[in-house]
């Protein structure tokens, strides 16, 4: 998983925990759980897709502190918009450049 290969290094370099989930109820758990500073969510995920988990992370539960980023292939002007009506701070469209998601991730997270 390239994902995971690219912030690996966030995890070999500084003090931090990575999660994964395979579907957007149990990512919404973990959110809630663990309350991360930085979630990267797939917007296609099985169960309930990354525009409903954010929308619920923003909007429903008010962690307005969380920044997300939505991860897609979906990369046209009204699924940006969206993204940015569920209150997504960032959206990628996929491919992604590993470079700049791991710069992204050590902004975020001032590392």
């Amino acid at each position: 998983m390239l994902l995971g290969q690219t912030l690996e290094d966030l995890v070999d370099e500084n003090e931090v925990e990575l999660f994964f989930a395979d579907n957007g109820e149990t990512t919404l758990e973990l959110i809630q759980s663990e309350q991360p500073r930085l979630v990267i969510l797939d917007v296609m995920m099985p169960k309930m897709n990354g525009m409903e988990v954010c929308d619920r992370v923003k909007n429903d539960l008010g962690l307005q502190d969380v920044f997300i980023v939505l991860l897609t292939a979906k990369g046209q002007e009204v699924d940006r918009k969206k993204g940015s009506e569920v209150g997504a701070n960032q959206y990628m469209t996929k491919p992604f450049d590993p470079d700049r998601l791991l710069g992204l991730a050590r902004e975020v997270l001032a590392l």
